[in-house]
């Protein structure tokens, strides 16, 4: 551990525990939040999926949106990597795929923000369409 040395350095590992707590505390109620679960398997991560992770986590800071941003295993998508599960409070989970930069900051600021569906969803019975 770090010696403090200085109350910038206390300040600073304050608002270090304190995130840590936030994210403890939201953890107990996952279901009030936003969640996004970011597909990091290795074809996710070969596709960009931490970029796409660090783009998501950025973007919902910068809105201030309360979220809780994990990474997953996979989802079964791999034509379709990065995916990323979005679920909002009260509503049934939406996967997106291809979801570079551009696509994450489309998704919150169109569909997080406005309930706006954006290009991109995977049907929740993908297998089950008939490709004839």
């Amino acid at each position: 551990m770090e010696k403090i040395k200085s109350l910038a350095d206390l300040k600073k590992r304050q608002e270090s525990l304190k995130s840590k707590i936030d994210l403890r505390d939201r953890a107990n109620d996952p279901e009030s939040h936003i969640q996004v679960k970011v597909s990091m398997s290795t074809c996710g991560i070969a596709s960009g999926a931490k970029h796409t992770m660090e783009i998501l986590i950025q973007e919902f800071n910068r809105h201030k949106i309360d979220a809780i941003v994990t990474q997953t295993g996979c989802m079964g998508f791999c034509f379709a990597e990065p995916t990323i599960e979005v679920r909002k409070p009260g509503s049934e989970p939406i996967i997106f795929g291809y979801v570079n930069e551009e696509k994450a900051i489309e998704i919150i600021e169109k569909y997080v923000l406005n309930d706006i569906l954006v290009e991109g969803i995977i049907p929740a019975n993908y297998q089950s369409i008939d490709n004839k």
